[in-house]
This record gives C-alpha cells, sequence and structure tokens, in this order.
C-alpha cells in the first residue's frame, strides 16, 4: 500500500532525512516515533505529498506521489497536529461545504461520518465554541470525508484531557480496521496501547522498524523485580537481595506509609540476568532474614525504555 524506497530530504545543506526505506501494508496501524527534529513530521509531509522528495520515492498502492499526485492523494486522509477548521462555521456546515469540495454526496457522508467520530451533539455548534476534543474529532470526520484507504494521523490526542483521550483512542482503533493508520505521536503508551507496528526514526534514519512486541523483546530485554517487604530498611533489604544468584542489581528505598504493624517498609528493585527466575530464590532470600514479603511484581522495559536505547543511546531503566 505505502512503499518508501531510499527516500531522503534536504534542506539547503542540512539532511533531514536520509535515505531511509519500508514499506506498510493494508490494515496495518503503525506508530511513526522519533525525538524532535528526526525527521518524522518530514517524512509524513513526503508521503502525503506536501513535500517533494530530493532523492527517492513514495509510491501509494504504485502510484508515484510526485509524478500521479492527484491519483495518489485521494488515497489518503490527513489530520495534522492542529486541524485547519474554520472557526466561524457551524460544523454540518463546515463538513457540508468539505464534502462539496471533494464531490462526495453530503446528505450520505456527513450524518455517517458525524455518527462515527461522536458529532451528532455538536453538529450545529459554532467550530469556535467546541472543546478541543471536538475540534479534533471535526478534524478526524474531514480527513475521512473522500474514504481514504489510508489515515495519517500527528499527535492526534494532543492536549485532549483523559476522557477525549480515550475517546479518541477508541475511534483510531474502530477506524483501523478497515483502513491503514499511521500515527505520529509522543505518547508512548499510545504507540503500545493502538500500534501493532513501530517505526522510530532518529537523525533522519530508521533506527528499528518492529511489531510492537518484538520491539520490546529485542530491544528492551532487561527485566527488573520489583520487591516489597516490612520488617526491614531499604539498606537492609538491598543487603538480602545483592547475593541471589542471577540478580544483575539492586536498588532500594524506604517507603513512608507503612502497613499497621510494621516499623520499616521498604522496596528494592532487582536486575535480572537474562531470562532467569529469580522469584523464588528474593522469596527465599527476605524470609530467611525474618522479613515480610507483601509483594513481588515483574517489571519489563517500555517501549519509553526502547525509544530512549535506540535515540540516544542511553540504558534502560532497568
Amino acid at each position: 500500500m505505502i512503499e518508501v524506497e531510499h527516500v531522503s530530504r534536504q534542506f539547503g545543506s542540512f539532511r533531514a532525512v536520509d535515505d531511509i526505506s519500508f514499506s506498510i501494508q493494508t490494515g496495518e496501524i503503525v506508530g511513526l516515533l522519533g525525538p524532535n527534529g528526526a525527521g518524522k513530521t518530514t517524512t509524513m509531509r513526503m508521503i502525503t505529498g506536501f513535500l517533494e522528495p530530493t532523492g527517492g520515492s513514495v509510491k501509494i498502492d504504485g502510484l508515484d506521489v510526485v509524478t500521479h499526485g492527484v491519483e495518489a492523494k485521494r488515497k489518503i486522509g490527513y489530520m495534522p497536529e492542529a486541524a485547519p477548521l474554520y472557526s466561524d462555521m457551524i460544523v454540518a456546515d463546515y463538513l457540508k461545504y468539505e464534502a462539496d469540495l471533494l464531490g462526495v454526496d453530503a446528505e450520505e457522508k456527513v450524518p455517517h461520518l458525524a455518527k462515527i467520530c461522536g458529532l451528532n451533539e455538536v453538529m450545529y455548534k459554532n467550530i469556535s465554541e467546541l472543546s478541543r476534543g471536538n475540534k479534533q474529532r471535526v478534524g478526524l470526520a474531514h480527513a475521512l470525508m473522500g474514504d481514504p484507504e489510508i489515515l495519517i494521523l500527528d499527535e492526534p490526542t494532543s492536549g485532549l484531557d483523559p476522557n477525549q483521550v480515550s475517546e479518541v483512542r477508541s475511534l483510531i482503533k474502530e477506524i483501523g480496521k478497515t483502513r491503514t493508520v499511521i500515527i505520529s505521536t509522543h505518547i508512548l503508551s499510545e504507540v503500545e496501547m493502538l500500534c501493532n507496528r513501530v517505526i522510530i526514526i532518529s537523525k533522519g534514519k530508521i533506527a528499528a522498524d518492529s511489531p510492537t512486541e518484538e520491539l520490546r523483546e529485542k530491544f528492551g530485554h532487561s527485566v527488573g523485580i520489583k520487591v516489597t517487604a516490612g520488617g526491614c530498611t531499604a539498606e537492609e533489604l538491598k543487603s538480602a537481595l545483592s547475593n541471589v544468584d542471577g540478580a544483575s542489581s539492586v536498588t532500594s528505598k524506604d517507603e513512608l506509609e507503612k502497613p499497621q504493624g510494621e516499623s520499616n517498609y521498604a522496596t528494592a528493585t532487582v536486575g535480572v540476568d537474562g531470562e532467569k527466575e529469580i522469584r523464588p530464590l528474593i522469596a527465599k532470600a527476605v524470609i530467611s532474614k525474618g522479613y515480610n514479603l507483601y509483594e513481588m511484581q515483574i517489571q519489563k522495559n517500555s517501549l519509553e525504555d526502547v525509544f530512549r536505547v535506540l535515540t540516544t543511546g542511553g540504558e534502560t531503566n532497568e
């Protein structure tokens, strides 16, 4: 569906995108990630045909976005971070106007989009009076107006409150069942929830391209076990766990809030070498000291940890 082949983009002497290649198939929901200035927005603009590549090619369903721009763009719906809306129009008139521009049947399309985007209650409100969440919904309805096969969303939940974020995520999941979706966002938990594949761009190059779960397994291999115990200080708990076979590191801290009857209460995070199962050894070490074991919890590296390693060369938290 989308083929990006050896694409580069120069701005004067600065190379924002440097010889990247990837393909995205129909039905995928892909997260496009990268730190500020990494080249992800430039990449999205080249996919949509807004920018012409300095080198390489972008094809949409076999159509080059430069030589067959009109046909290729008909297959794409794009919602930028700050959707450009006519704030002095009411929602119904705005959507009808956009339908007329695209040559689609407004009488059929507008009510359909109002329903799936959750706009029925605000159709006759002025756009300037809408909450940011509802403005995002109007922008999404606009992007879907031409019934595109590909939907590109730039920071779709930026600035929304928690309820609005949940609603927009649910809407994107539903839309993704029938379309190819590319999401650019800084909210990594959002990518973990929505995307089945992640492409990370760093310094204009692709740092990783993998299914989300495989990415964590490949780059986020470190595992930590959080241990909570009573009847001991942080230093005592750390000392008890430091000699556990398979423990690569131990950090600990005292907790101020204690269960009733405990004079001391502490937590520790134990780094694990490889894939070893050391929880029985941890439990034995704690209990043998006469401490009360309250909890053990596995903590695998998150996508945020992986992102940090791939874009900065830094170490993960565990």
